[in-house]
């Protein structure tokens, strides 16, 4: 066996969950023996002649479920039984022929060049390729969009099942899901925990008469979506504003005001537009969601989230009642309406006036928010401009 000596050294199996894929398995459990015999596998309730065919394995350690749970719940069962036998990382792939058992030594390299960190290593695969469904590279963009915007970890392939996990974390975790969306949570509370996550490049066929896929396109996207936003939520509640008040303890006031504030080195155009964001959420009628509206957008235009939330202060409680006559106004001038800001309960007699009364309101608020956003960011772009010249030596 090829790898065994570097399985042994860093402590590490290969977990193979299995569901239905009678054509292939046979295949790739040889193809996993000729690198190792460290090897679990976990069988999630196939009813094809998986077992017929597992029993021709008698040597491979071999976790049976008697129905369908889900790999989620396979892949648990499997960390748990490779933390009982001593294991300290486990390389899962895939038993639909997909993937290549040759590349463990791109994960098990990575292993030794960081001498052995805790570390979640993710297979990248050529998602442009000729044989690759369209579905699957459009699905792993919009998945890694949304692992960047949840942990700021920015990977070209975030769905792949070919990886190497570091088994003492990953037992430790609190993990719910029990189907394919497992893997995104991982990845998630991987990088919560400060775990480095990160690709790796691998090979990938895509067989159409061998490869059995059990991925539910409408429940299964559901569920990540579902997963996805529950994330999104924490996220920017409780992560990165925990993760922000750590780093300001660890910095002087003069150090705040140049990194976080002024972020000196970035150019004068993001400044300003992490200010005009700031104003534009500030004003906009999104009560109660500001401070996750302008979090997530500054992540996500790559903008200074300080700046941005500071400035999107400007509807503190003493500024509202100015805010809500200003965009109420403004409605009324968009609608043609001159009349005199007249918006109480007592001269409000019919529903229909409560929503033509809402609609001038709402109208003219997103066109304050956006005409305010606009000349405040465009005043400071100038003088961070001349600033920006000023410091520039002659």
């Amino acid at each position: 066996m090829i790898y065994q000596e570097k399985f042994d050294r860093w402590k590490c199996c290969v977990i193979i969950p299995t569901y239905n894929n009678q054509k292939t398995l046979a295949r790739v459990i040889k193809d996993v023996q000729r690198f190792t015999s460290n090897i679990i596998l976990v069988n999630d309730g196939s009813t094809d002649d998986t077992s017929k065919i597992l029993a021709d394995f008698p040597e491979i350690e071999q976790l049976h479920f008697q129905q369908n749970k889900g790999k989620g719940r396979a892949l648990k069962a499997g960390f748990k039984a490779a933390g009982t036998l001593g294991y300290d990382f486990a390389i899962t792939i895939d038993s639909d022929g997909q993937h290549f058992a040759d590349d463990f030594k791109v994960f098990l390299n990575e292993l030794e060049k960081h001498d052995g960190q805790e570390m979640l290593l993710i297979g990248s695969r050529k998602m442009d390729g000729p044989n690759v469904p369209k579905q699957n590279s459009f699905g792993n963009k919009f998945s890694s969009w949304w692992v960047y915007i949840e942990t700021g970890v920015n990977l070209e392939d975030s769905q792949c099942g070919y990886r190497l996990y570091p088994l003492r974390v990953v037992n430790a975790m609190k993990l719910f899901t029990p189907k394919f969306e497992f893997e995104i949570e991982v990845i998630v509370k991987a990088s919560w925990r400060k775990i480095p996550v990160k690709n790796i490049p691998i090979k990938v066929l895509y067989d159409p008469d061998e490869r059995v896929s059990h991925f539910r396109p409408f429940i299964d996207i559901v569920r990540i979506t579902l997963l996805n936003i529950w994330f999104v939520f924490v996220a920017f509640l409780f992560i990165i504003p925990q993760k922000r008040f750590k780093e300001f303890k660890r910095k002087k006031r003069k150090e705040i005001w140049r990194d976080d504030i002024l972020k000196i080195d970035e150019p004068p155009h993001k400044k300003a537009f992490a200010i005009a964001l700031g104003i534009f959420i500030g004003i906009s009628p999104f009560w109660g969601l500001q401070t996750l509206l302008v979090f997530f957008l500054a992540q996500l235009f790559k903008l200074n989230k300080v700046v941005a939330f500071l400035f999107s202060n400007i509807s503190i409680p003493p500024f509202i009642p100015f805010i809500v006559y200003a965009s109420y106004r403004v409605g009324g001038v968009i609608l043609g309406n001159t009349n005199e800001f007249h918006f109480s309960f007592d001269s409000i007699e019919s529903s229909l006036a409560i929503l033509l009364e809402m609609k001038q309101y709402l109208i003219g608020s997103f066109s304050l928010a956006i005409l305010a956003a606009a000349f405040v960011g465009f005043i400071f772009y100038i003088v961070f401009l001349v600033l920006a010249k000023a410091k520039k030596p002659l």
